[in-house]
């Protein structure tokens, strides 16, 4: 197959690829220790004594790192108080405001999901559109879009690949990419290795004008809620592939210029191994702080209980208002005094930014950071 970088992809191959890929001693091996660390992980996640606090502590950070992919930055502090309070999400910078609405699409696409049973075109389109706050679809064939080498690179500006462009090739293209991701009777492929080839196709297919990466990653995490694989969308997949950014864009070339799919699918299976060995170190070490703080705080303050515990580790940046809706506080003087104990106690510190105070669990910034 001859692959020209500046032409359009029009003859992408439809998947599956050659099933002889799938059998490969290699992979074979790596799918089960890749298979097992995500296991665990989904396992840490259940003892959580809320699940759903993840979503803000490791979704918050896989939607952070995923957007820094694309050389969109903001800082921990910006995120973690735009997130703390709705007031400061509406003051937020940019970057920070890309960071929340992946977040936000993340989980516009699990309940898209959660209510059709699998994925569609209308699901992925709805995370399109959350991420890039648009009203667009797939991109118009007349779009001359292509893929280039950014401005910080060497040849900047050099096109490293177009994408198919022409009436009806991505509609076909991506029919095709549904039927294979949800089909599996016909496709009775393992779900980690349809995420692997699914994930390349995702991006050589290109289906919209910008936000490709960030939807395509938000896809592979509910594509394996869907599967079971996870109970939730907490894999934090995009730290490894930040790490091993050069890695990731040379494999994908690999398989477009050479249809060399062995170096990809093991990549990605690494990714997911180590991606939820972390997951899991995360949580335990998350659970460990807080059983410690609960035990520290109930010996020091007489109104601290297991409930308080969960919300001051449910984000890094606390609002006195979190509290006090938990324990039904209206009194403002009451509340001070609580937040001055938790402070007094180590359990929290205070940060002013101007007229606004916030109170930061530093043990949950430490382990977030790490």
């Amino acid at each position: 197959m001859t692959y020209d970088r500046t032409i359009p992809f029009n003859n992408l191959p439809l998947l599956p690829p050659n099933p002889a890929i799938e059998n490969d001693v290699d992979i074979l091996k790596k799918l089960v220790t890749a298979s097992r660390a995500l296991a665990a992980a989904n396992s840490s996640v259940h003892r959580l004594p809320n699940p759903l606090m993840l979503v803000n502590t490791v979704a918050l950070q896989e939607a952070k790192t995923s957007t820094e992919i694309e050389n969109i930055f903001t800082t921990e502090d910006e995120l973690y108080k735009a997130v703390s309070d709705t007031i400061q999400e509406d003051k937020a910078n940019i970057a920070t405001k890309e960071v929340l609405r992946y977040r936000e699409a993340m989980w516009e696409g699990y309940q898209l999901i959660k209510e059709n049973g699998h994925i569609n075109q209308a699901s992925m389109i709805g995370i399109f559109r959350q991420i890039k706050n648009s009203s667009a679809g797939l991109r118009s064939p007349a779009s001359l879009t292509a893929i280039k080498r950014g401005q910080s690179e060497f040849r900047a500006g050099e096109i490293i690949y177009t994408p198919p462009r022409e009436p009806g090739i991505l509609e076909k293209l991506m029919e095709n990419l549904l039927e294979y991701l949800n089909d599996d009777e016909k496709y009775a492929t393992d779900p980690l290795l349809k995420m692997c080839f699914a994930h390349y196709q995702f991006e050589a297919i290109h289906p919209f004008s910008d936000g490709n990466g960030r939807t395509g990653r938000i896809l592979n995490l509910l594509y394996l809620v869907n599967k079971g694989l996870l109970s939730q969308p907490v894999l934090y997949l995009s730290k490894y592939i930040i790490v091993n950014k050069d890695d990731y864009y040379f494999n994908l070339g690999a398989v477009t210029q050479r249809r060399d799919w062995k170096p990809w699918i093991l990549y990605m299976l690494e990714a997911v191994e180590k991606t939820a060995q972390l997951t899991s170190q995360l949580i335990e070490s998350i659970i460990a702080q807080m059983e410690a703080t609960l035990t520290h705080a109930k010996t020091h303050i007489k109104w601290y209980n297991k409930e308080v515990n969960e919300l001051i580790f449910s984000q890094p940046y606390i609002r006195p208002k979190l509290i006090g809706d938990r324990l039904n506080i209206t009194s403002r003087t009451t509340l001070t005094k609580y937040f001055t104990e938790l402070v007094d106690t180590k359990i929290l510190s205070q940060v002013k930014d101007g007229k606004e105070v916030f109170y930061v669990n530093d043990d949950l910034m430490r382990i977030l950071e790490n």
